[in-house]
C-alpha cells in the first residue's frame, strides 16, 4: 500500500514535460545509476530490480536487473501506481492484494509477487520514475528496509538534481561565449569551445578595441562545474580591463585572481592578444600556454614560444608582451590542448595540413565533425585568424 493512504492529484502532462526535460529518456546506461541498481539488488536479495521513468505509454528503465529488457508498458503497472502515489509503495503479495491480483505482471511474466517501489522527482518535484525492487515471491518489508530503500532512492534523486545544476550551468556558460565576430576589414576568423562534460574550463573570447581587437584562449586546469566558474572569472576580469594596456590588463588579471586559484589550488594557462587590423601588428602575453603560432602565406610554421607562467603560479613574477607580425595571407592558431587530444597522432600537422588549405570558418567545421559523436577527453578551444592575401602591408 502507499506509505500513510495518502491519495495525491497527479498531473500526467506535467510529469511528461518534466521527464522529457530531464533528457534522460533513451539515454544509454549509465554505471552511477547501474551502481545504485547493484547496491539494492545486493542489499535485498531480490532478483528484480529497476531505475524506471515514465513515458507516454511505456516504462523506461535507466537501469535494470533480471527484467530482461529497457522497456515494458507502462498501462497496469506498479511503477505507474507508484508514481501517482505519495511515499512508497510495498506490495507484500499481490496475488493476494486486490489492487494487483488481476494484473498481468501478477497472473502472466515476470509473475510478480512482492513490490516495493519509491519515486523519483524531477527537480520540479514532479514524479518521474521509480527505483523498485521485485520478487517472484512473497516477502514482508520491515521498516529499516524501507528506510533504506528511499534512502537509495533520494542517491537517485541527487543525481537527477545534479544533472538539472549542469544544464542550467551549461546555459549559462554558452551564453558568456561571444556572440557575434569582430568585424575587421582584411580579415577572416573563426572558433570553437567544446565542453568534455555539460559545462567546461576551456574558453575564447574576442572583442573589438580602437584600431584592431583583442582575443584570447584560456584552459582552466580540471573540468566541471569547479573549472567553469573559474573560468568565467577570468573572462570577466580580463574585460574589466579592457581599456587597459595589454600587460597591464593580464597583470591585473591576475592579482586579483592569484589568490583564489592559489586557493583552489588550480592555475590557467592564458594567451592575450591583441591584433592591429592597419599593420598586422600583434602583441601578446603567453601566461603558460605555449599553444599558438603563426601559419605564414608560403606554408611555413612558426611557433610563438614563452616561458611565462600560469595565473595561480604567477608567484609575483611581471607579465612580458611579444609581439609578431600577420603578413597578408598569414594566419594565427589558437587552441587549447584539448585539440591535441581529440586529433591523436601528429595533431600539429593535421592542424596544419587543414589550415594550410582551408579557410578559418573551414578549419571550425572540421574540428567539430571529428568531435561530433566523440567522448571528448578534454574540453577543446580554437581560433584561428586569417590575414586576407590582398590585405595590404603597413609596418609600424
Amino acid at each position: 500500500m502507499v506509505d500513510g493512504g495518502t491519495v495525491v492529484l497527479f498531473d500526467d502532462d506535467a510529469r511528461q514535460r518534466a521527464v522529457e526535460e530531464l533528457g534522460i529518456l533513451d539515454t544509454p546506461r549509465e554505471e552511477r545509476f547501474d551502481r545504485v541498481a547493484r547496491l539494492a539488488h545486493e542489499l535485498f536479495e531480490v532478483p528484480m530490480v529497476s531505475v524506471t521513468f515514465l513515458d507516454g505509454d511505456r516504462q523506461f528503465r535507466k537501469a535494470e536487473i533480471g527484467l530482461g529488457g529497457r522497456e515494458a508498458a507502462r498501462e497496469q503497472s506498479f511503477c505507474d501506481a507508484t508514481v501517482r502515489g505519495s511515499g512508497t509503495l510495498v506490495v507484500e503479495d499481490a496475488a493476494t492484494d486486490p489492487r494487483f491480483a488481476e494484473n498481468p505482471f501478477v497472473v502472466g511474466e515476470p509473475n510478480l509477487r512482492f513490490y516495493a517501489g519509491h519515486p523519483l522527482q524531477a527537480p520540479g518535484g514532479e514524479q518521474v520514475g521509480t527505483l523498485c525492487i521485485v520478487d517472484t515471491a512473497p516477502r514482508t518489508m520491515d521498516s529499516h528496509e524501507r528506510e533504506l530503500l528511499r534512502d537509495l532512492a533520494g542517491w537517485l534523486q541527487s543525481e537527477l538534481s545534479r544533472d538539472d545544476e549542469l544544464d542550467r550551468a551549461s546555459v549559462v556558460q554558452r551564453g558568456l561565449l561571444p556572440r557575434t565576430t569582430p568585424e575587421m576589414p582584411g580579415y577572416e576568423m573563426a572558433a570553437i569551445s567544446l565542453a568534455a562534460g555539460r559545462v567546461g574550463g576551456d574558453f575564447y573570447d574576442w572583442y573589438e578595441v580602437p584600431g584592431g581587437m583583442r582575443f584570447t584562449v584560456a584552459d582552466v586546469m580540471g573540468k566541471g562545474v569547479g573549472a567553469a566558474i573559474t573560468a568565467a572569472s577570468v573572462r570577466a576580469a580580463l574585460h574589466t580591463s579592457a581599456d587597459r594596456e595589454l600587460v597591464h590588463a593580464v597583470e591585473r588579471t591576475t592579482a586579483l585572481l592569484d589568490q583564489d586559484l592559489t586557493e583552489a589550488t588550480t592555475f590557467v594557462t592564458l594567451f592575450h592578444a591583441e591584433l592591429e587590423a592597419r599593420t598586422g601588428r600583434m602583441r601578446f602575453v603567453d601566461a603558460g600556454h605555449n599553444l599558438v603560432g603563426v601559419l605564414r602565406a608560403d606554408g611555413e610554421w612558426a611557433a610563438l614560444h614563452s616561458d611565462g607562467l600560469p595565473l595561480g603560479m604567477s608567484f609575483g613574477d611581471r607579465k612580458a608582451a611579444g609581439e609578431i607580425v600577420l603578413d597578408p595571407g598569414d594566419a594565427v592558431l589558437c587552441c587549447s590542448d584539448g585539440l591535441l587530444d581529440l586529433l591523436g597522432d601528429h595533431p600539429l600537422q593535421q592542424m596544419l595540413e587543414v589550415a594550410r588549405t582551408s579557410r578559418p570558418d573551414d578549419c571550425v567545421a572540421t574540428v567539430r565533425r571529428i568531435a561530433d559523436g566523440r567522448s571528448l577527453p578534454d574540453d577543446v578551444t580554437a581560433v584561428v585568424i586569417r590575414r586576407l592575401p590582398d590585405a595590404r602591408t603597413e609596418h609600424a
